[in-house]
């Protein structure tokens, strides 16, 4: 008979452990992660609605009607 104890009888307390821990820390990068992407949506909405509400004021401006094209 052998007195030796499997590893994972051993083992399995810190390997619990350290399967919880980096569990948990993947998911708290997971978490930075994604609220990055969400303010770098906001702030590429933000640079995408500049250039189109300046466009937007450049164009249409110059099809409003003056004073001067009213009294005729």
């Amino acid at each position: 008979m052998s007195a030796t104890t499997s590893a994972l009888r051993k083992y399995w307390k810190p390997a619990f452990a350290a399967g919880v821990g980096s569990a948990s820390i993947t998911v708290w990068f997971e978490e930075i992660i994604l609220l990055g992407l969400d303010i770098l949506a906001i702030l590429s909405v933000l640079a995408v609605t500049g250039p189109i509400l300046l466009f937007n004021h450049f164009v249409f401006k110059s099809a409003m009607p003056t004073i001067k094209d009213k009294t005729k």
